[in-house]
C-alpha cells in the first residue's frame, strides 16, 4: 500500500513541468527528514540538541578568546611592560628599588614594580558594609598612549616640596559662635622645618612614603583626573559618584606630607570643578566620611574658606536622608534632586552607616551656626541608644528606616556592617569635649560585651582575636576592618579610660601585624579565620574567596596610635614592613597602585585593576603619621580622625 507521501512523489515525477519537479522534491526532502527527526526517540533528540548548542557555545567562546589574545598582542606598550620589566631585587634599602634601566637610569628613582598580571579583570569593590559595594560603575577606559619605559617615577633632582607661606597662626579656640565661620586651628606648621631638617631612619622612611604618594598621584592624574577612582593597570577610571573622590580624600593627605604644588593643582579643580548639582545618588555613609569629612579636614589645616563653602553645600544637599519616619536616614541620597531612598533591594540601613556621620555633621554645624546638621545626627544617636535588641553592648548590623528598629537581630560582629558605630561612640565623645556621658558609657559598656563574648585566643600561639556571635554560636572569622579596633582601645586609655584597654590594644595589635606576617606576600588578607584547635599548627587559615587586599588602612591606622601612645619603635619597624609589600606587590609601574586579589601566592597576586580613594586619604597618610617624630603634627589631644583618617577638631 502506498503512503499518500509516495503518491504525492509519483504524480510529481510524471509532471513535464521540470520546475515542479526540483520544488516538490524539494518538498519531500525536508518533509522526510522531519519525518524521521520526530521517528527518533525523545531522549536521542535532546542528547542531539544539548551537543548541538554545546558546540556552539564552545565555536563562541573560542573566537572571543582569539580575539583577546588578539587585542592583547595590539596593546605592546601594557604587554611588553608588564613581561619585561618584573624582576625582585634585593637590594639594602627594598622599599626604593629601581625600575628597569632606560638610556640614562642614573637620572630614575624606583619602586619595586609587580608581576605580570591579567590586565582584563574588573572587581568592583568599595570600603564599608558589603551591602553599600552592589552600585552600578560607570567605567571609562582611557587608550594608553605610553610607550615602554614610562614606568619611570620621578626625574632626578626632584625633592620633597615643603608648604611655604600658606601656614596660619594656630588658633585653640574652638568654641562655636553662631551664625559666625570659625577659624581653624593648624596643627602642620612644623612640616617644612622637620622635613628640611629631619636625619635618620625615620626620614629616610617618610621620604618613602612622599614617594609612594607621588608615584600613585601620577597615575591618578594622568590616567583619572576628575574621576573617582583609578584604574591603574588599564591606564583608566571607574565612576562611583562621578564627583572626584580620589582628589577631595587626598587634599589633607597633600597638605600634611607638604605637596603644595599638588596640592594647589588640587585645590583649583575643587574651586572650578566640582559641583554637587548632580542627578546622580551617592551613598549617604561615604559621601559624609570622605567628601565632607575631607572639605571640612581641608578648610581646618588651611584655612582656605572655599573648601568650607563646598562643605556647606553638600551638607544641605544631604539632608533629605533624614527625612524618615523614624529619623533613622536612608543609605542613599540624589543631591541634584534632593530626594532619598533606601537600597533598591531592602528598607534597612547598616549600623554603621547611620552611626558613623556624626563627626562631620557635628562639626558642620559648630562651623557654620546652622545646628539642624548636629540636630539630626545626634538624634540618630539617640535613638539607637534608647533602642532594645543589643547584647551586653553589641548592637546588630541592620536597622530598618520604617521602623527604626533593629533588624537581623541576634548576629554581633565589629568587622563590616558595625565596626564604625563603635569607633564614633568614642570619638563623639572626645569630640565635645567629654562631656556627652551617654556616648562613652555606651561605649565602655560595648568594649565589655566584646571582652565577654568576641574575645578568644588562637592555637598554637595564642594570639587575641576578635570573633563573631550568631545567635549563640561563636565563629572565629575576623575582618581586616576589625584591626581599626587597638587604635581605638589605644585612643580610649589615652584619654584616661580603663588602662586595661591599653593591654587588649597591644595583644589584638599584635594578632593584626601576624595577618600580615604569615601570609605569603606579607599583606594581610580581607578576612581570616583563627584555628581553636591545638593539634593545628597554624593559627591563621583564609579561605580562597576571602583572599583578596583592597591596600585598606586599618592597621597602620592602629599602629600610629600605638606608637605615638607608646613610643615603642617597633610599631614603625612592622609598619615599614607592610609598606615594602605593598610596595613590592602591589605598586604597578606606571603609576599607582592597585589592589589584589591573592595574598597568598606571591609569584602571582592577580591584581583587581583598582585603587581605592582611600590608598591616598588614609593609608599613606597613616604611613606618614607613623614615621613622623614630630607628635605636634595633628596633635591627639587637639584633633580626632573621622573613620576615613581626616582630622577635625576637638571642642575647647
Amino acid at each position: 500500500m502506498y503512503s499518500p507521501q509516495r503518491r504525492d512523489f509519483v504524480s510529481v515525477t510524471l509532471s513535464p513541468n521540470d520546475g515542479q519537479v526540483y520544488n516538490n522534491s524539494k518538498t519531500l526532502r525536508k518533509q522526510s527528514f522531519w519525518r524521521k527527526w520526530k521517528q527518533l526517540p525523545r531522549l536521542q533528540r535532546s542528547l542531539i540538541l544539548f551537543f548541538s548548542v554545546f558546540m556552539l557555545i564552545c565555536g563562541i567562546i573560542a573566537y572571543l578568546n582569539l580575539a583577546e589574545q588578539w587585542m592583547t598582542f595590539t596593546e605592546p606598550s601594557i604587554a611588553r611592560q608588564w613581561e619585561h620589566s618584573y624582576s625582585i631585587q634585593k637590594l639594602a634599602n627594598p622599599a626604593v628599588i629601581p625600575a628597569p634601566k632606560q638610556e640614562d637610569d642614573s637620572h630614575q628613582h624606583g619602586l619595586p614594580e609587580p608581576p605580570p598580571q591579567d590586565l582584563g579583570r574588573r572587581f568592583p569593590n568599595k570600603r564599608g558594609p558589603p551591602l553599600l559595594e552592589n552600585r552600578r560603575q560607570k567605567e571609562n577606559v582611557i587608550e594608553p598612549k605610553v610607550e615602554l619605559g614610562d614606568d619611570k617615577l620621578h626625574e632626578a633632582g626632584k625633592s620633597i616640596i615643603s608648604l611655604r607661606g600658606a601656614m596660619m597662626e594656630s588658633e585653640h579656640n574652638t568654641d562655636p559662635l553662631p551664625g559666625i565661620l570659625q577659624k581653624p586651628t593648624n596643627p602642620v606648621a612644623k612640616v617644612e622645618i622637620e622635613q628640611k631638617q629631619g636625619t635618620g631612619v625615620n626620614s629616610e622612611r617618610k621620604k618613602a612614603v612622599i614617594e609612594a604618594f607621588q608615584h600613585a598621584w601620577k597615575g591618578y592624574r594622568e590616567f583619572a583626573w576628575g574621576h573617582d577612582e583609578l584604574k591603574p593597570i588599564s591606564k583608566s577610571f571607574a565612576e562611583w559618584f562621578g564627583l572626584g573622590l580620589t582628589i577631595i580624600d587626598a587634599l589633607d593627605t597633600l597638605w600634611i606630607l607638604g605637596l603644595k604644588e599638588e596640592f594647589e593643582e588640587a585645590k583649583k579643580w575643587v574651586a572650578n570643578e566640582l559641583s554637587f548639582e548632580k542627578n546622580v545618588d551617592v551613598n549617604l555613609f561615604e559621601s559624609t566620611i570622605r567628601i565632607l569629612g575631607g572639605l571640612l579636614s581641608t578648610y581646618h589645616l588651611t584655612g582656605d574658606s572655599i573648601f568650607l563653602e563646598k562643605a556647606k553645600d553638600l551638607g544641605n544637599r544631604l539632608m533629605p536622608a533624614f527625612n524618615t519616619l523614624s529619623h533613622v536616614p536612608f543609605s542613599d541620597v540624589n543631591i541634584g534632586r534632593g530626594v532619598a531612598h533606601p537600597p533598591r533591594w531592602t528598607s534597612d540601613s547598616t549600623v554603621a552607616e547611620v552611626t558613623s556621620i556624626q563627626l562631620e555633621f557635628r562639626e558642620l554645624s559648630r562651623l557654620t551656626g546652622d545646628d539642624k546638621f548636629k540636630n539630626a545626627v545626634d538624634s540618630v544617636m539617640k535613638h539607637v541608644h534608647e533602642l532594645g535588641g543589643k547584647h551586653e553592648g553589641l548592637v546588630p548590623m541592620f536597622i530598618n528606616t520604617n521602623s527604626g528598629q533593629f533588624s537581623h537581630l541576634g548576629v554581633f560582629t565589629l568587622g563590616a556592617r558595625a565596626d564604625s558605630y563603635y569607633e564614633y561612640l568614642l570619638k563623639q565623645w572626645i569630640q565635645g569635649g567629654k562631656k556627652e556621658t551617654n556616648l562613652v558609657e555606651d561605649y565602655i559598656s560595648a568594649i565589655e560585651g566584646v571582652k565577654k563574648n568576641l574575645i578568644r585566643k588562637s592555637e598554637p600561639k595564642k594570639l587575641t582575636f576578635v570573633g563573631e556571635l550568631s545567635h549563640g554560636h561563636f565563629s572565629p572569622k575576623m575582618d581586616h576592618l576589625v584591626c581599626f579596633l587597638p587604635g581605638t582601645l589605644s585612643l580610649g586609655a589615652h584619654h584616661g579610660l580603663s588602662p586595661e584597654h591599653m593591654e587588649l590594644a597591644k595583644a589584638l595589635m599584635e594578632t593584626c601585624y601576624q595577618m600580615y606576617v604569615q601570609m605569603e606576600t606579607g599583606l594581610s588578607p580581607e578576612i581570616v579565620h583563627f584555628n581553636l584547635y591545638p593539634q593545628q599548627s597554624k593559627d591563621v587559615e583564609v579561605k580562597p574567596a576571602d583572599r583578596h587586599n583592597l591596600l585598606r588602612p586599618e592597621t597602620v591606622e592602629s599602629l600610629f596610635y600605638l606608637y605615638r601612645f607608646t613610643k615603642d619603635r617597633k610599631y614603625q619597624d612592622w609598619g615599614w614592613e607592610i609598606l615594602k609589600n605593598f610596595n613590592k606587590y602591589t605598586l604597578v609601574p606606571s603609576g599607582g597602585y592597585t589592589s589584589i586579589n591573592n595574598v597568598q601566592n606571591p609569584n602571582n597576586p592577580d591584581p583587581r585593576d583598582k585603587m581605592e580613594s582611600f590608598f591616598l586619604g588614609e593609608t599613606l597618610k597613616y604611613f606618614f603619621l607613623l614615621f613622623s617624630e614630630d607628635f605636634d603634627l595633628i596633635n591627639l589631644d587637639k584633633y580626632v580622625f573621622n573613620t576615613e583618617a581626616h582630622p577635625l577638631p576637638v571642642w575647647t
